[in-house]
Order: C-alpha cells, then sequence, then structure tokens
C-alpha cells in the first residue's frame, strides 16, 4: 500500500510534469516566432496556413495534438511533431532538473537554463539562427543566477582567494565563475572560428554560436564549460560526418552538381561531395544537446564512477 508521503510525492512530479508542458508549449512560440522577429505574446495562438485562431481546447500540450490527429480543425494541415515532442521533452527535462535539485533556489536556476537550451537548439536545427533576443538575456541573467547559486566544480575561489589573500562571500565567487565560464568560451569559439576562416577562406562558425557558449559559460562556470565544449564539438563532428554521408547518398543537390560537370567543372562525385561538405551543420543543436548532457547525466555518471572505485 501506498503511504501517505508517496501519493504527496506523486501529484509533485505529476505537477511539475504539467507545468513543464506548459513551459514547453510557450517555448513553441518563442521557437516559432522569436527567429521572425514577432512577437511572442500577441497574437494568440494561431495555424500557420490558414491563419485561423486555435480555441483554448485545442491549445492543450500534447493531448490536442493527439485528439485533432496531428491537423489543424479549420483548413486541416498538418501540424508539425515538433509542438507534441518539445512539451514533451520539457515535461520530462523539468521531473528529472526538480529529482536532482528538490524546491530551491537552484531548481529555478536549472529549469531556466534549461529552458533557453531547448530553444536554442531547435533554433538552429529548424532556421540556423541563434537569436540575440534569448542568448543577450540568456548571458544576464546567467551571471544573476551563477551569484545566487554557484556554479558547481567552480574554480573561481581558487584564484580569489590567492589574489586577495581571504575568502571571499559566495555571490562574489559565484559571479566570477559566471565570468570566467562565459569569457573562456566565448574567446575560444570567437579564436577558432577566426581560425578556421584564416585557413578555409570562408566562414565555419557564427557568432551565434559564440554568443550561446558564453550564455551556457555564465549558468555552468568555467569548468563545465569545458565538457560542454568537448562533449558539444565531438557530437557535432560525429553527427556532422553522418549528416554529410546521408546528403551525399540521398542526392544532395545533384542537378546543381550535374550542371556544373556540363560546364566543365569537374567530376560527378567529387562535386556532389563538395556540395554535401558545404552543408551548415547546426553546431549550436550539438552543443545544445552537450549542456543538457553535462547538467542531467554528468552528475550521475560521475556519481556512478565514485561509487565503483569505493
Amino acid at each position: 500500500m501506498w503511504q501517505s508521503e508517496d501519493v504527496i510525492n506523486a501529484f509533485v512530479y505529476v505537477f511539475v510534469f504539467l507545468f513543464g508542458l506548459i513551459i514547453g508549449s510557450f517555448l513553441n512560440v518563442c521557437i516559432t516566432r522569436i527567429p521572425e522577429e514577432l512577437s511572442i505574446v500577441l497574437p494568440g495562438s494561431r495555424c500557420p496556413r490558414c491563419g485561423a485562431a486555435i480555441h483554448p481546447l485545442d491549445n492543450i500540450p500534447v493531448l490536442s495534438w493527439v485528439m485533432l490527429g496531428g491537423k489543424c480543425r479549420d483548413c486541416e494541415e498538418r501540424i508539425s511533431v515538433m509542438y507534441p515532442a518539445i512539451e514533451l521533452l520539457t515535461g520530462i527535462l523539468f521531473v528529472v532538473c526538480f529529482m536532482q535539485f528538490g524546491l530551491s533556489v537552484a531548481l529555478g536556476k536549472w529549469l531556466f537554463y534549461t529552458a533557453l537550451i531547448i530553444v536554442l537548439s531547435v533554433t538552429d536545427l529548424r532556421t540556423r539562427l541563434l537569436p540575440d533576443a534569448v542568448t543577450l538575456p540568456g548571458l544576464g541573467m546567467g551571471l544573476v543566477f551563477s551569484a545566487a547559486v554557484q556554479p558547481r566544480n567552480g574554480v573561481a575561489f581558487l584564484l580569489l582567494e590567492r589574489l586577495t589573500r581571504r575568502a571571499l562571500p559566495g555571490p562574489v565567487v559565484g559571479l566570477a565563475e559566471g565570468l570566467l565560464g562565459a569569457g573562456f568560451a566565448a574567446l575560444f569559439l570567437w579564436g577558432t572560428g577566426r581560425a578556421y576562416r584564416a585557413w578555409k577562406g570562408r566562414e565555419g562558425m557564427g557568432l551565434g554560436d559564440v554568443k550561446m557558449m558564453a550564455m551556457v559559460g555564465a549558468f555552468v562556470g568555467l569548468r563545465d564549460t569545458l565538457t560542454v565544449l568537448l562533449l558539444g564539438t565531438l557530437l557535432g563532428s560525429i553527427g556532422g560526418i553522418w549528416v554529410i554521408v546521408g546528403l551525399y547518398a540521398g542526392g544532395y543537390k545533384r542537378g546543381v552538381a550535374e550542371r556544373a560537370v556540363r560546364r566543365g567543372m569537374g567530376a560527378l562525385n567529387r562535386l556532389r561531395w563538395t556540395l554535401a561538405r558545404r552543408y551548415w551543420i547546426p553546431l549550436g543543436t550539438y552543443l545544445g544537446v552537450g549542456a543538457l548532457l553535462v547538467l542531467y547525466l554528468l552528475p550521475y555518471l560521475e556519481t556512478m564512477w565514485s561509487a565503483g572505485r569505493h
């Protein structure tokens, strides 16, 4: 039999999950409107094809999409599966975040961080944009939150103690850690982008990636920023190779390559491979996945590693 405490815990988790679904619905609005520089408040939700206002009963996260068969009630245009997927993902991550941090200021920090990462990751995947309207306010909020809740695995306190010869208040240390993470991430990615441009003669990374990682660094601090960069770029390299191979195998821009062959610009397969390699890989998406893995998965792996050693 369930104890009363178990029932209460179950209700709390359900509430957090439902709250995550609602926030996920709002994140969908941000993902679709912010790149178009549209208001995320007005007008209310509308069908992108026919413009019909969506009735409140048709705007229930996940459930409405299922009940409508993934179609608009008015014009029967297909509604992207992205909408319920983002809502479910947000709900699940919110529950995981609550399990990890409990009811605390840290919970507010990491829920906000999670929402920002979801918006940026999906927006970059859809549009190859990382809007300043998300990254720059996110950077500011990351510093504020780091002053309130120090990033884990911080190193700023060591540097500050050596410089000042005394212990400093937690908010000062947290802010310094956020600044270290933001500064390192921005300089590292900016320098990498400049080096790639000098080597290849073309852009390999946009400033949006730089600003996004500065935002991440402001939240997580220097050491976890390093881990996010390593993991995100590794995922991006692996994913990028698969994308390029898939595009080549699927005949990506074959018509363009064939026209180039007729003009004597080279062999068909070499031109097709060159075109596939120039496909813009959404690095911000992979960095976002890395940022979420470092927050939610890395602590469990570290705990399991420590338990295994003992």
